[in-house]
């Protein structure tokens, strides 16, 4: 049997529950203090860390404050039970879901931490949110009394059958995992596929990756897709990459000025236009005798995919001005062709024959009648 309720005890569970607030309210004020000088640091893994202790650490207080006002007063022992029961539920389900904030910001900060990177890669965040969310879920509902043996065994059969009705959806799954665990691919990377859908990579998520072109659309591609294409990825394994650029000069050029002021015109634009890479030292490579020029390559370093593009802008433009300043002709493909003008014969017209007179012999196509040494009347032309 219970005794009965007393003032004394109305104090003491007053001054337990005050205690319990006012531990909650001096906790938050401490944490914000944290959280101002965790903002002024480099590594932003500790403003995830005090968010998720502001939210905790208040809820602990306020639950150890509710457990001793319990404890103080004289409740039946089913009520005591349920009392605590209720207060590690709620105690379990805050810290449930702090440590799902807590490590998906981790992971968030991990994943994005790394130079270049446009975006999170989202599986993982969100990987690790539903397993940490599930365990708590679990220890929930055994602190109620209910077993969670069956449960987990429900869970393994239909987790079959949920397997097997959704293949495609798991093998893009698994897919993004293998991505992101090889490093094959990662967010800020700028991949070309096989076909032909290229730009930078924005996210992989559990089902998709998401690239952002050039034109600055997005192209989402299933992750089985990307995992199966032939792709180039020009960020790895380093980012600086090297472009050709093909020019030709007239024959009648003095090879030697053209390599000077080529290469004169490349250290320039090396360290003069943002995206080039300064040390790159000019190479020209004289490689073919063509049809009215003579071709060369010329390499120019640039620090990032989308740069070149810039840079060859600007190398074209000053190239073309220089050489024009110096003398030096860039031709145009020119041929020559010859024609060869020769005897035309043109069919003779053939008429039908005359009709050959009564008792006489015919005549041929083209012969006269007339002999051509008399004159009309008969007589001989002298």
């Amino acid at each position: 049997m219970t005794r009965d309720l007393t003032a004394n005890d109305l104090v003491v569970a007053g001054i337990a529950l005050a205690t319990g607030l006012l531990a909650a309210f001096l906790l938050r004020t401490l944490l914000r203090w944290l959280a101002g000088h965790a903002d002024r640091t480099r590594w932003s893994g500790d403003d995830v860390i005090v968010a998720a202790l502001r939210t905790v650490a208040p809820w602990a207080a306020v639950s150890g404050g509710v457990a001793a006002t319990a404890a103080a007063l004289p409740l039946t022992g089913p009520v005591q039970h349920t009392v605590n029961q209720v207060l590690q539920v709620l105690l379990i389900f805050v810290v449930t879901v702090s440590a799902a904030r807590v490590i998906a910001g981790l992971v968030r900060t991990v994943t994005a931490s790394r130079s270049g990177v446009a975006g999170s890669a989202t599986i993982f965040v969100n990987i690790t949110r539903v397993l940490v969310l599930a365990i708590g879920f679990l220890v929930m509902l055994q602190t109620l009394g209910i077993s969670i043996a069956p449960l987990l065994t429900a869970l393994g059969v239909g987790g079959l059958a949920v397997a097997l009705a959704l293949q495609d959806t798991l093998a893009n799954l698994f897919a993004g995992i293998h991505i992101l665990a090889s490093k094959t691919v990662q967010p800020g990377d700028y991949i070309r596929l096989s076909s032909g859908e290229e730009g930078y990579v924005e996210d992989i998520n559990w089902r998709q990756t998401t690239v952002r072109d050039l034109s600055n659309n997005l192209v989402v591609i299933p992750n089985g897709q990307l995992a199966k294409s032939n792709m180039t990825n020009f960020m790895r394994p380093e980012q600086e990459l090297t472009i050709t650029v093909q020019v030709g000069v007239a024959y009648d050029s003095d090879l030697e000025q053209v390599e000077r002021v080529t290469a004169e015109i490349v250290t320039e634009v090396m360290t003069e236009i943002t995206g080039a890479v300064p040390e790159h030292e000019p190479a020209i490579r004289f490689h073919t005798f063509g049809d009215s020029r003579i071709g060369f390559t010329v390499i120019l370093g640039v620090g990032e995919f989308s740069d070149q593009y810039r840079i060859k802008h600007e190398f074209i433009k000053r190239l073309h001005r220089r050489y024009r300043e110096e003398g030096i002709r860039i031709p145009s493909p020119a041929r020559t062709v010859a024609l060869q003008q020769g005897a035309v014969v043109f069919p003779q017209q053939r008429t039908s024959p005359p009709r050959p007179p009564a008792g006489g012999a015919p005549q041929t196509v083209g012969e006269s009648t007339a002999d051509p040494c008399r004159d009309q009347a008969g007589h001989e032309i002298s």
